[in-house]
C-alpha cells in the first residue's frame, strides 16, 4: 500500500463502448486531489478525483477532458478545459474524472453513461 497522500494503486475503468479497461488512478486524499494532474506532461488513462465537484487547470501543461460524475458514477457532463481555466462546480457531482483532451470522446463517455471502476 502506498503513502497516504499518494494516488491509490492503478485500477481500471471500463469504457461504455466495451473497449478494454482504461488505466485509472484514484486520488482520494486531499493532497492527491489538490495535486491532480499538475506537473505532468500527460496521462495514460484517467484520474478519478473523489470526492470532488469542481476542478481548475491553473499551472497545467496540457488540455484535459473533465467528466463530472454523480455518486453512482453516472456522467453528468463532459467538458474540455484548456490550461489556466476554472471549472464551475456541478451541484450533483460527487466525483470528477480527468483525462487528456479528446480521450473521453474516443471512450464514448457522454451524459447519462455510467462508468464502471474495476478493483486492482
Amino acid at each position: 500500500m502506498g503513502a497516504p497522500d499518494a494516488p491509490a494503486a492503478p485500477s481500471g475503468a471500463t469504457a461504455p463502448s466495451g473497449q478494454a479497461a482504461i488505466p485509472l488512478e484514484i486520488a482520494a486524499s486531499y493532497r492527491a486531489r489538490s495535486r491532480g494532474l499538475l506537473g505532468r506532461d500527460g496521462i495514460d488513462g484517467a484520474l478519478l478525483l473523489t470526492p470532488a465537484s469542481a476542478v481548475h487547470t491553473f499551472r497545467m501543461r496540457f488540455a484535459i477532458d473533465v467528466a463530472y460524475l454523480t455518486r453512482d458514477l453516472t456522467v453528468l457532463t463532459v467538458r474540455t478545459m484548456r490550461p489556466g481555466r476554472l471549472g464551475l462546480p456541478r451541484l450533483r457531482a460527487r466525483h470528477v474524472l480527468e483525462a487528456e483532451a479528446g480521450a473521453m470522446a474516443r471512450w464514448g463517455l457522454c451524459p447519462g453513461v455510467r462508468v464502471t471502476v474495476d478493483a486492482p
